[in-house]
């Protein structure tokens, strides 16, 4: 197949929709299909092949997120250079709404990825007064396209509740075959630099930013640090607009001395620090899959998060991690069962299995159903409107 997929943002900004792209079109291409993305231009980007870049009206917005410009002639002059076999888009907004013009215009089904909730991110824009008209449109949109994918569960259930009628297939963003299988050498050698003098080492990989949820964490793993004996260290993976009021609230906590705040880390290093840790701590309530977690079990270490959507269709009590309510208490009282003796192991063996089900391939392989079934939903779509254009012509003649 030929697969035209397009996006707002991409590569080299990292975020969830981003990691999704790539790593679908990696896993389309594997098994031999055409993949083309169509995404915005960035100041600072190599070669690249198969990859369409348009004009970006502005470069950043925040913490590096582009503004399409869905107008750019070059999107639809490229367009017309391929015979595209389906449209892939990853966003109902800007790009989503240029892909549903060549959807329609050239007869090419549409399939849409629905990977955030965007009414949870419109504060940042200034547009909190926007959430009660993001559900209508959204529905709409969806209607319009011929496959609409959720990564999670809840998330289809979600836009089934609604009033999305487009079948909703699930499609996670998969795990690169391998990639997060660490040798022991490498593992160690994370350990000794972040924790020196023993103790267990937490990890968590996250935006720093409000919706992440990180003072939950301090704040549960202040607790912690008064009932137990533990020397341990936290390890904060990111970057973002909360970090220095989270190192004031580390300090006010008095766990500065065990929070490590290792700000952004090359992308081949990160499945060291995933071995490393003997539990990834997760505390956002906005996730829609949860990635980082999968990717901590593709390393083989267990989830300790809060009960939320994405996370709840990841994390199996007592077989790859533990989920908790939104208390200090609670999550402190877990993460004190999880460390007790003879847990850990089993839990590592749970979270590698449960990561095994995510590969790459295996993801790409469903995407290609989900496309053709769109192609049979338009092809349908297309006969039944020429049925229904032939019953008015008859019934014109009376």
């Amino acid at each position: 197949m030929r697969i035209a997929m397009m996006t707002n943002n991409y590569l080299p900004y990292m975020g969830g929709v981003p990691v999704s792209v790539a790593r679908l079109s990696s896993g389309l291409r594997s098994l031999g299909h055409e993949v083309v993305v169509f995404a915005p231009a960035y100041r600072q980007i190599g070669q690249e092949r198969d990859v369409i870049r348009y004009r970006a009206l502005q470069t950043r917005l925040w913490e590096g997120i582009a503004v399409p410009d869905m107008l750019d002639p070059r999107i639809e002059r490229e367009f017309q250079k391929r015979r595209f076999d389906v449209i892939h888009v990853h966003h109902p907004l800007l790009m989503g709404q240029a892909a549903a013009h060549l959807s329609r215009k050239y007869g090419i089904p549409l399939v849409f990825t629905y990977h955030t909730r965007y009414e949870q991110y419109l504060h940042y824009v200034g547009l909190s007064g926007l959430k009660g008209i993001l559900p209508p449109f959204l529905r709409n949109f969806c209607n319009g396209c011929q496959g609409v994918i959720a990564p999670t569960q809840s998330m289809k259930s979600y836009l089934e509740r609604i009033g999305v009628k487009t079948p909703v297939a699930i499609l996670p963003t998969g795990i690169q075959n391998g990639r997060f299988r660490v040798d022991r050498e490498e593992r160690k050698a994370v350990r000794k630099r972040l924790l020196p003098k023993g103790g267990h080492l937490f990890l968590c990989v996250a935006r720093l930013a409000k919706e992440k949820n990180l003072p939950f964490l301090l704040a549960s793993l202040a607790l912690y640090r008064k009932r137990t004996k533990d020397d341990f260290r936290f390890a904060l993976i990111g970057e973002g607009p909360e970090k220095e009021n989270l190192k004031v609230l580390a300090k006010r906590l008095g766990i500065s001395d065990r929070v490590l705040f290792l700000g952004r880390v090359e992308n081949e290093a990160i499945p060291g620090y995933y071995a490393a840790a003997d539990l990834f701590l997760f505390s956002s309530t906005t996730e829609t899959q949860g990635i980082v977690s999968l990717e901590a079990m593709a390393a083989g270490t267990p989830v300790l998060a809060v009960s939320a959507t994405g996370t709840e269709d990841l994390v199996v009590n007592g077989k790859n991690g533990y989920l908790t309510e939104e208390r200090p208490e609670a999550f402190c009282e877990k993460l004190c069962q999880i460390l007790s003796p003879g847990e850990l192991p089993a839990l590592r063996e749970g979270a590698k299995k449960t990561a095994q089900r995510y590969e790459e391939l295996e993801v790409a392989h469903a995407a290609v159903l989900c496309y053709q079934a769109a192609g049979k939903r338009m092809e349908n779509g297309k006969r039944k409107g020429q049925e229904d254009r032939g019953i008015r012509a008859v019934f014109g003649t009376f």
